[in-house]
């Protein structure tokens, strides 16, 4: 295809795949799609590694990386300096309250909050930290969520040659990511998993397209939101965006960081079976809904800690709920989750990276094919 996301990013087919695992990237940018690897649970010395595997296995194929600089910092943890800081800041209670979630399904749990690395969590130091490493590889693209695109990444990929996107739920929230000079816009609907807005793709694609032409930006779109077959992605593009980038979908394929225990939740799903919710990050976040959203969540519970607070929190508890439904405790599979959008409605089976983007174009090209042939 040619179009100017095509021409930015040098991939042939704009089918943009997020995903945290390594191994879904290179089946993507191989098969002829663009991986993009999501850097936040990495440490900078883990992304180096991961990506000098990838340059290694992805032929020559264009990629790039997804990092989070939040733009606001809840002023409840703006003065922390480092992670020993923020556990330090935790009430015992949030720990002691998912240690219970997590006995009442037979999982044992500690009620501390364990220590992470310095360098983890989703807070603008390690994020800008990533950032740092990714621009040693030869990506082509960088993107941003959770808020304006910080100036030191716009600046160093318009020195570097390489293109900045952005993440956004609102039409005004893209207005301000072109001015500020990024070169992508990703306009993400609420049926995205995770951290996603409210207003449905259907209606933001066009919104944000229409918005930006009035403003006299060139900017493109990428359509995301509850993508999940060729069929949606040409069906976005004929609403004006250049292409989709997509994740849950690639959560279903055997390359995916995702256990068998998900996948398999995942095919057996429906679209009513997510929830957006602040109880895993502390930002609102679409992901499989299991008792222990429905317990944070609850107008009787402790109510959810800021980010990265809450993160320190969920994170070693969803490890322990996986170490605990892998080992065969079926009390555990009922609470096992991850960051899903409402697509999942549509995973009907588990398939090779390179199967979904092959399927994607076919389906792309009937439904062409189709609107086309309905033209007088």
């Amino acid at each position: 295809m040619n179009n100017a996301v095509c021409r930015l990013t040098g991939a042939e087919f704009p089918l943009f795949a997020f995903s945290h695992c390594r191994d879904v990237v290179a089946a993507v940018s191989k098969a002829g799609g663009f991986g993009v690897l999501g850097a936040t649970r990495f440490s900078p010395e883990q992304l180096e590694e991961e990506l000098a595997w990838i340059d290694a296995h992805v032929d020559g194929a264009p990629y790039g990386v997804d990092v989070l600089v939040p733009e606001t910092i809840d002023p409840r943890v703006a003065g922390f300096s480092d992670n020993r800081e923020r556990a330090a800041a935790i009430d015992p209670q949030y720990p002691r309250f998912a240690a219970d979630i997590l006995s009442r399904y037979g999982i044992e749990a500690s009620a501390e909050v364990p220590q992470l690395r310095e360098r983890m969590g989703i807070t603008p130091e390690n994020g800008l930290a990533l950032m740092e490493v990714a621009f040693r590889h030869p990506i082509r693209l960088i993107a941003n969520a959770l808020g304006i695109a910080p100036p030191e990444m716009v600046a160093e990929g318009k020195r570097r040659g390489v293109p900045v996107a952005a993440l956004v739920g609102a039409k005004e929230h893209a207005l301000r990511q072109a001015a500020a000079g990024v070169d992508i816009i990703v306009a993400q609907g609420g049926e995205a998993g995770g951290h996603c807005g409210e207003v449905s793709t259907l209606v933001l694609i066009p919104e944000v397209v229409r918005a930006l032409e009035q403003a006299g930006h060139a900017t493109p779109v990428l359509a995301a939101g509850g993508i999940m077959t060729g069929g949606q992605m040409a069906a976005m593009m004929a609403a004006g965006a250049q292409g989709a980038w997509t994740g849950s979908v690639w959560l279903a394929t055997p390359e995916a960081e995702t256990s068998e225990t998900f996948r398999a939740r995942m095919v057996a799903a429906r679209s009513r079976d997510t929830v957006r919710s602040k109880s895993r990050t502390g930002k609102p976040a679409r992901q499989l809904r299991t008792a222990w959203h429905e317990a944070w969540d609850a107008t009787d519970g402790p109510g959810t800690l800021p980010m990265p607070l809450m993160g320190m929190v969920s994170e070693p508890a969803f490890a322990r709920i996986e170490r605990a439904a892998e080992a065969g405790n079926p009390q555990a599979r009922e609470l096992v989750s991850y960051f899903v959008g409402q697509g999942v409605g549509l995973v009907e089976e588990v398939r090779p990276a390179r199967a979904v983007v092959q399927a994607f174009r076919e389906e792309f090209v009937e439904a062409v094919e189709r609107l086309s042939g309905s033209l007088a």
